[in-house]
């Protein structure tokens, strides 16, 4: 479910799947150019509320097929992959999306415990970006066991090496873990580095208990980007 002109027409732009389009007539005239090959329903504001998941309704909205990637190999990483550890709130879900399609990374795997990618509401927070990055769910443990040696792994931990002393690589894997439990005690002992971002002041460190992961996540790739 795709709602709103941002994400309908980065999906209509895409390789994956459109089902139905429902659209005012307003909308319909306005993006004329850009549903020339699409099948569309002209539909009515309060028809279009009816489906909606937001308070306000948008003036198109999409019914696009889940995409089919096939299984992910870590031996065929040649950039950046991000794994998230139960991050489960839809909001976070969604924005770590977007950061990761800002940063150019464009991939991500999650653990079943995480949202589900397609939730309605990770769609709406990726705004587009979905339709860009590619993300699975699959069993982190039993990836990282089988990883290849020379791709290292970093973990977001309050008590790690400072984000910005640590050599970074331009392969590599970032996990972030669960908003309020952190990486599981599972995948710990499967990192070769953990990293934290250090606070202000340094010699005390931070008041705040600690970071969104959303933010956290955008911090982390700055700096391997950078």
């Amino acid at each position: 479910m795709v709602e709103g002109t941002t994400n309908v027409l980065d999906f209509l732009d895409s390789d994956i799947g459109l089902d139905r389009l429902f659209a005012s007539g307003n909308w319909i005239e306005k993006h004329r150019n850009e549903i020339q090959e699409v099948k569309y329903t002209q539909a009515e504001e309060k028809e279009i509320k009816k489906i909606s998941f937001l308070k306000t309704p948008p003036e198109v909205v999409g019914i696009f097929k889940i995409p089919d990637w096939g299984d992910f190999n870590l031996k065929s990483l040649t950039g950046l992959l991000l794994m998230l550890d139960g991050i489960q709130d839809p909001g976070n879900m969604g924005t770590i999306i977007r950061t990761s399609d800002w940063f150019g990374i464009d991939t991500i795997v999650c653990s079943p415990a995480s949202a589900n990618p397609f939730n309605p509401k990770v769609v709406q927070a990726s705004m587009g970006s979905l339709s860009r990055v590619k993300v699975y769910t699959a069993d982190l443990a039993g990836m990282l066991k089988n990883r290849p040696d020379y791709l290292k792994t970093f973990g977001a931990v309050l008590d790690g090496q400072s984000l910005v002393e640590v050599a970074k690589p331009q392969t590599g894997i970032i996990l972030i873990g669960n908003e309020a439990h952190g990486i599981s005690k599972e995948l710990l002992p499967m990192l070769d580095h953990k990293i934290t971002i250090p606070g202000y002041p340094p010699d005390q460190g931070p008041s705040a208990e600690s970071l969104n992961a959303s933010i956290a996540t955008a911090i982390i790739c700055y700096e391997f980007r950078k």
